[in-house]
């Protein structure tokens, strides 16, 4: 027998909260469980966020349980409240599904789905038929509105106006458990601490009906030492796809996580044994790169897979430790034409997307933002020249100290 995977869990700094923490305990100490965490499939990628809980799925099924991944095709057509202050978009039944397809193709990367050993149902299979009066009577009345008027979830909505759509969310998750439980002997419900009140739900919905043992426990969310939600940059969320957040760019967001947030990142966020963490953990001043480089690295591998994590780190290496050059980093060519015209510096960046505008592009020049081939480009209307070009025919431009982009003499 290998460790209670309750410990593993523990020590990595996942477990926030626990419904019945000792009987908990003891369950997981044999393997054979089947528990589920729930996604709500309101855009094509998973997130950042989400990677958290796709790693506990990975920590539970290497001990031997069986994760259920449940995807929202039915509650959200509905929205979850929780943690929103406004009401979630509508979306078309097309565009849930869809949404599905994405999150089963890059769950498979963390979890194993072949034979049975971890399942993938969409509760819109059961939600999107149901009959509303045989719901309201064969579930309505165990729930009470005091008792749920206090859920945090809905305290933070009352203020602004809940409507009644999104008070039938937490009836529709704890339906889900009551659901998984009777099909599949799903007895554990794994969540966000946002979602407390609605596994509460739905652990008493079980014991009241079948007179059965249900459980629930929370994690962390991923935030930073300050308490902000991690995963969140300039241009938006951190997506696990490639195609909304380039390899290069989701390995650099690891890689420039704040010093006190690194060894978090590395228990929640890679497989790398404790003993190690915590070597890593002694790191101080400027060795804490070392540690970033290893986060970034393993993350990026778990993710988009070894080959585009190597691509990725030696191109980081490349840029930033010789001298802004590198094979793989990103690049816009030029013709002789856009140089004999005299098209401005400006321009180009906004065209390489390297600036959303070209007043702002404006802006950062004035602030000494903007280098050319290593040089400060005070000039905000600097046009390109023939002699900006090396004898490759090319020339570096960068924003700031991190943003290094090719212009290709073609």
């Amino acid at each position: 027998m290998g460790r209670n995977v309750y410990d593993i869990l523990e020590e990595r700094g996942y477990i926030s909260q626990a419904t019945h923490k000792d009987e908990i305990y003891e369950m997981l100490g044999k393997p054979g469980v089947s528990f589920y965490i729930g996604f709500d499939p309101t855009a094509d990628s998973l997130h950042v966020g989400h990677f958290v809980q796709m790693m506990v799925m990975s920590h539970m099924q290497k001990a031997g349980h069986r994760p259920i991944a449940l995807m929202g095709g039915g509650t959200a057509m509905v929205g979850d409240p929780s943690g929103r202050t406004d009401m979630r978009q509508m979306m078309t039944v097309e565009t849930i599904d869809h949404n599905v397809e994405c999150f089963k193709k890059q769950m498979g990367k963390v979890v194993d789905f072949d034979d049975g050993k971890a399942l993938i149902v969409n509760n819109g299979d059961w939600l999107r038929d149901l009959n509303y009066i045989e719901f309201l009577r064969d579930i309505g009345p165990h729930f009470s509105v005091n008792k749920m008027l206090t859920a945090e979830c809905y305290k933070q909505r009352l203020e602004k106006g809940l409507s009644f759509l999104e008070f039938n969310y937490m009836l529709m998750q704890s339906y889900d458990f009551y659901y998984l439980h009777q099909k599949y002997d799903c007895c554990l419900e794994l969540g966000g601490d946002d979602q407390w009140s609605n596994i509460i739900g739905g652990v008493e919905l079980i014991r009241r009906k079948e007179q059965a043992p249900a459980y629930g426990l929370t994690f962390t969310l991923l935030t930073n030492s300050e308490g902000k939600k991690m995963g969140k940059t300039a241009k938006g969320a951190v997506w696990l796809d490639p195609n909304k957040t380039p390899v290069f760019d989701f390995y650099q967001y690891w890689r420039n996580v704040d010093d006190a947030d690194v060894i978090k990142c590395m228990k929640l966020l890679t497989f790398i044994e404790m003993d190690e963490i915590n070597e890593y953990a002694k790191l101080t001043d400027s060795a804490i790169n070392e540690a970033k480089k290893r986060l970034a690295f393993e993350v990026t591998k778990i993710v988009h897979g070894e080959e585009a994590a190597l691509t990725a780190k030696k191109t980081a290496e490349d840029l930033f430790e010789n001298k802004g050059r590198s094979e793989d980093m990103k690049t816009t060519e030029m013709t002789a034409a856009d140089i004999a015209s005299g098209k401005q510096l400006a321009d180009v960046m906004v065209d390489a997307g390297i600036f959303k505008s070209k007043g702002e592009a404006k802006r950062m020049m004035q602030q000494k933002g903007v280098y050319l081939n290593d040089v400060v480009v005070e000039d905000m209307f600097y046009a390109l020249s023939d002699s900006d070009f090396d004898e490759n025919g090319e020339a570096i431009v960068r924003k700031g100290k991190k943003v290094y982009h090719r212009l290709k003499k073609v």
